[in-house]
């Protein structure tokens, strides 16, 4: 499935598609051969700072605009950000902004190159179909948490961006287990054009990676926005269980993406 461009989206000339792919098979593998060489020889710090760096070139490489608000409300202390899931692209963006391991289902595993870089990158990863392997998963997350951030996309699968599909609260569970704030993320996509929504990084249905990828090749005036909204406070009297921790993130994106 594919989504037609706005009229003032216009397309890419062919010339000059062909010299961004070229560009992506060459960041692909200085991606590869970092993860292969480098991150053998390097520590944690200059492992994020290699990660960060080139999240940026590929968003510089597809022409991406990168929009952050509310990152003053994130602490220097773990912490669990439950985003909704737009795009193979979020945690490119996400990297870009900051580097943070990830929770991803199965199925990215297998993905060529991507896949295997996701095994480099410590992504965990879930069986979407197994309630008793999404346990084992949250005991791994919990224990992440305790030394570091994770980012989780509790939908179970990808949208266009319109609106949020009920969160799984499983995995909310893993921050009350290690004690740490969840913080909702919501990602929206937009034309630097228009300022509207754009559908041209949507990945969903039966869509294939290369299919989605062209698509944000042959739109060059993609926008995307961070906005990081605040945690559900825990009071003395009230401790929200991993339901309304879910809830609450739930609601929070969806009031978002509801008012732009």
């Amino acid at each position: 499935m594919s989504f037609q461009m706005l009229p003032t989206e216009s397309k890419a000339p062919f010339l000059k598609r062909c010299v961004i792919w070229m560009l992506i098979f060459f960041h692909v593998l200085r991606g590869v051969l970092t993860l292969s060489c480098l991150f053998l020889f390097v520590g944690d710090q200059k492992k994020q700072e290699h990660i960060q760096r080139w999240s940026k070139k590929l968003l510089i490489i597809f022409n991406i605009e990168l929009k952050i608000q509310g990152a003053e409300l994130l602490p220097n202390s773990p912490h669990l950000l439950a985003s909704n899931h737009i795009s193979w692209l979020d945690i490119h963006v996400i990297n870009a902004f900051q580097p943070i391991r990830f929770v991803a289902k199965s199925e990215v595993a297998a993905w060529p190159v991507f896949g295997w870089m996701a095994k480099q990158l410590r992504t965990l990863f879930i069986r979407r179909d197994s309630s008793r392997h999404a346990r084992q998963v949250v005991g791994q997350i919990a224990g992440v948490l305790k030394t570091e951030s994770i980012c989780i996309f509790p939908e179970g699968t990808s949208t266009v961006g319109d609106e949020v599909l009920p969160f799984k609260p499983n995995l909310f569970e893993s921050a009350l287990v290690a004690d740490v704030p969840t913080f909702p993320l919501a990602i929206q996509y937009f034309s630097t054009l228009t300022g509207k929504r754009s559908y041209s990084a949507a990945f969903i249905g039966e869509m294939g990676l290369l299919e989605s990828m062209s698509n944000v090749v042959q739109n060059r005036y993609l926008g995307v926005e961070l906005r990081f909204l605040p945690d559900q406070h825990q009071t003395a009297d009230v401790i929200p269980d991993r339901k309304q921790l879910a809830l609450h993130a739930q609601e929070s994106i969806a009031k978002v993406l509801r008012s732009d």
